[in-house]
């Protein structure tokens, strides 16, 4: 699917004859509209459209499999627009983009990119990309929107208990949502999105992502662990030897396994083998055992399973008066997790006098793909038209049966006010003050953001 001129809404190839005949240029602008999930959203993933869909120049056969496509399916195909943007651009847009800085935080309501069109003779071009340009950004600015709304949950309980919460927070939350995704390259987007946030993942194509599109290294890591068949496999009268092996094989000073426990019986192999016949094993390890449960109430459950490990390995009370279980004993609680049954464990772990050292959180399709558009209520809108007088006017919708769609009129602007970002309009504003920065321009990226570019606005 690398034909730009088919990533769009079927009614699209119509809109080139329904502006006014006097249009010679559009603005249109994004946003996330006040919603109920969040306040603030952390905006990303302009980059990897600007890459991998503008960067790339339409050809000849894009023009001619556009048009057959469009002359089957029923609507109009604008060839003449097209083949001055083959013939006289290079095959790229005539348009330029401003947008703000990726990985900023901005609230609700404020406009994240700004596209306006630069050749008079194809005004159509800025709403025609909304499909695919608004879907590169909803998607990843939603995910690193959620993913930053449990690492404030996690942080505020991480400085209420722990003595290292800096240190600990990068590696509380873990991706496991690859297979829940719809499409590799939601698994790359949104697994790239989390990363912004946090350091933990096995969406390996989130960090393929941020390597190509962000320059990442490396932007994420994981432990071994264990899976069901992984274990299963033993069968139920060699569980034990199934642990044991997991102890021996991926033993090493500071370092991590995971082991799935709940095959069977969770609280059996808690008490009788991680907490019996193989304890002193555990203590006699260089690295920490990270016990997984899998089932059962995703609050009480892990609490359990804590509680129990104090009873069979013990550990401190730290100076904020929590109890730490001895270093080589964690639990990761992954499922069930959302954001708001970690922050009811958290507070349940808090009620038992346990630190959130204690425990690491994982979250899956909940992570990556229990998202939509209107999770954040994104929107692309046009705000204004210029005639071919060079004059500016104000474009907006104002639906009577529904006030909160309304939209911006003219070009918008983003300046900072007393450590807050407000909006205004463009010809109000000293560009130089203007947050909206040119990005893109027929054809030439002008701002390339790194990945910790991101993480350091994020944060």
């Amino acid at each position: 699917m690398t034909n730009l001129i088919l990533a769009t809404d079927s009614y699209k190839h119509s809109h080139y004859l329904q502006y006014p005949p006097e249009t010679r240029a559009i603005s249109a602008y994004i946003e996330a509209r006040p919603n109920d999930f969040a306040d603030e959203v952390l905006f990303m993933g302009l980059q990897p459209y600007l890459l991998d869909y503008l960067a790339r120049p339409i050809s000849q056969h894009d023009i001619d499999e556009a048009e057959a496509i469009c002359a089957a399916h029923g609507v109009p195909f604008n060839r003449e627009g097209w083949q001055i943007i083959l013939d006289e651009h290079g095959g790229y847009l005539p348009i330029e983009i401003r947008a703000l800085p990726e990985g900023m935080i901005v609230s609700t309501g404020v406009p994240l990119v700004q596209v306006e069109t630069t050749d008079p003779r194809l005004p159509w071009l800025a709403t025609f990309i909304e499909t695919a340009l608004l879907r590169a950004i909803w998607y990843p600015t939603t995910v690193a929107t959620l993913s930053r709304q449990c690492r404030l949950i996690i942080r505020a309980g991480l400085e209420k208990t722990s003595e290292d919460a800096f240190g600990q927070l990068p590696f509380k939350l873990h991706d496991f949502g690859a297979r829940g995704t719809s499409s590799g390259e939601s698994a790359g987007l949104g697994g790239m999105a989390h990363l912004v946030n946090f350091m933990g993942t096995d969406t390996m194509e989130g960090l393929i992502a941020a390597r190509r599109y962000y320059g990442a290294d490396m932007a994420g890591f994981s432990i071994p662990a264990a899976e069901h068949s992984t274990m299963t496999s033993w069968g139920r009268a060699r569980e034990k030897a199934a642990y044991e092996n997991m102890l021996e094989a991926f033993d090493g000073e500071g370092k991590l396994v995971a082991v799935v426990s709940d095959s069977y019986d969770l609280d059996a192999a808690l008490t009788g083998i991680w907490g019996g016949s193989l304890r002193d094993k555990v203590l006699a390890r260089k690295g920490t055992l990270v016990i997984r449960p899998d089932s059962g109430d995703p609050v009480e459950t892990p609490v359990r399973a804590i509680k129990t490990l104090w009873a069979a390995f013990g550990g401190t009370i730290n100076a904020k008066g929590f109890r730490v279980l001895d270093s080589h004993v964690r639990v990761i609680q992954g499922d069930g997790m959302t954001h708001a049954t970690i922050a009811q464990l958290i507070d349940r772990l808090i009620e038992e006098g346990f630190a959130i050292d204690n425990i690491a959180f994982g979250m899956g399709g909940g992570l990556l793909q229990q998202v939509n558009r209107d999770t954040l209520r994104f929107a692309m809108k046009a705000n204004a038209m210029r005639d071919a007088e060079g004059v500016w006017h104000d474009v907006a919708k104002a639906p009577a049966t529904d006030p909160g769609k309304s939209s911006k009129a003219g070009r918008q602007a983003v300046v900072q006010e007393d450590n807050h970002l407000v909006v205004q309009r463009k010809d109000a504003v000293v560009d130089a003050d203007n947050l909206l920065r040119p990005v893109w321009r027929n054809g030439t990226l002008l701002v390339r953001h790194t990945f910790e570019d991101l993480r350091a606005r994020a944060a």
